[in-house]
């Protein structure tokens, strides 16, 4: 089973700074970690898989190596070097295959396919939450147009290799043993271009920047890939292009926090609209609503608006909207004001623990535990 991208485990855009990254790695291992998740075998994988990356992206060289080669180049079992041309078992068929005159890479190159190209695509919870239409400009190498990719001057083509008659490899004997090497004169092609095109030098690729345009569909959230695919860089020779991938980042929003489906907010709430009961007006990502608010609510009450989520880009379902309440405390008071509030305090009298039932418990088991430790 191949890996996930470690920056699509962290959540994390590819140029996140250390900050970032131990932010999102301290909230995704409280979420996972195995003392919390009581055995769940899938969720403890998920925590082997945040940590391996935290590591990773959190290691100056670890981490320049696996932007460079992906997860090859962190394998201690391959090494960067590797990881940039082959694997060993290529490696390995490369130089017995030389040797014996056979081997899996006998005969001419095959043209390589492009390589694949990531975007990384800032949007807000808005945009991230509605979708949107967006054009992105992505540097990539193209098939040249002068030449049609073929590398040729227009009006001629490339010609057979005269050494190895367009085998891309050539035989040398040694007594009694053939040793069979890469062509040198078309370095394993099987072709040469004598008079190469002027745009591309005989490349058959320029550089270019595209001007793409992504669709982005409504509910994507950060970590989510979109996959154009045949838009990456252009194939050697002809050979299919990559993919592009476009990594979606949400920005930080000031008023919700994102889980899921679900969407997060703290609403402050006066004083005496928390022992009164009443009605406030909440914010929405439509707009504002009316929130019934019950008599003596206490500061944290959570109050759930179903629907006013976010619509999954995958099943469709909508998730809801949490509102917690932080009831404030009064401030910058005038006198008389204080007044008031010494003369409410008064009127409880000496039952005004009744009022309080929380401060009454907290002190009882406070009692309860110097009780214990003197006993």
């Amino acid at each position: 089973m191949s890996k996930r991208d470690y920056y699509e485990v962290l959540g994390v855009a590819k140029d996140a700074s250390e900050r970032d990254i131990k932010k999102a790695y301290k909230r995704l291992a409280m979420k996972y970690h195995p003392d919390r998740t009581a055995g769940d075998k899938e969720k403890e994988e998920k925590f082997k898989e945040i940590q391996e990356a935290h590591e990773i992206l959190m290691n100056e060289n670890k981490r320049a190596a696996y932007d460079r080669y992906g997860h090859a180049g962190v394998d201690p079992n391959r090494g960067a070097a590797g990881a940039g041309a082959a694997d060993f078992g290529d490696i390995f068929g490369d130089v017995f295959g030389d040797i014996f005159g056979g081997g899996r890479g006998g005969g001419r190159q095959r043209a390589r396919q492009g390589a694949d190209l990531r975007y990384n695509l800032e949007l807000t919870l808005e945009e991230a939450v509605r979708g949107k239409d967006v054009e992105i400009k992505v540097p990539t190498l193209v098939g040249c147009e002068t030449c049609d990719g073929s590398g040729a001057k227009k009006g001629s083509s490339p010609k057979t290799c005269p050494t190895c008659h367009g085998n891309g490899q050539v035989q040398m004997r040694q007594g009694f043993f053939a040793v069979q090497q890469t062509c040198p004169t078309c370095s394993g092609k099987g072709t040469i271009i004598s008079d190469p095109c002027r745009s591309c030098h005989g490349q058959g690729r320029v550089e270019k920047t595209k001007t793409l345009s992504v669709k982005v569909p409504a509910g994507v959230d950060t970590g989510d890939r979109i996959r154009l695919s045949g838009e990456g860089e252009a194939g050697e020779n002809g050979a299919p292009s990559g993919d592009l991938y476009v990594q979606v980042h949400v920005r930080e929003h000031d008023i919700f926090v994102r889980d899921g489906n679900n969407l997060y907010c703290e609403v402050p709430l006066s004083f005496t609209k928390a022992a009164l009961g009443g009605e406030i007006e909440v914010p929405t990502l439509d707009g504002q609503v009316k929130l019934k608010i019950p008599t003596e609510t206490q500061t944290g009450k959570m109050f759930r608006l179903r629907g006013k989520g976010v619509k999954s880009v995958r099943s469709g379902a909508v998730g809801d909207l949490m509102c917690k309440v932080a009831v404030e405390t009064p401030v910058n008071l005038t006198a008389k004001q204080k007044e008031l509030l010494e003369e409410f305090e008064s009127s409880m009298g000496k039952d005004s623990a009744k009022y309080r039932p929380k401060e009454k418990g907290f002190f009882d088991n406070v009692k309860k535990f110097f009780d214990d430790l003197t006993s």
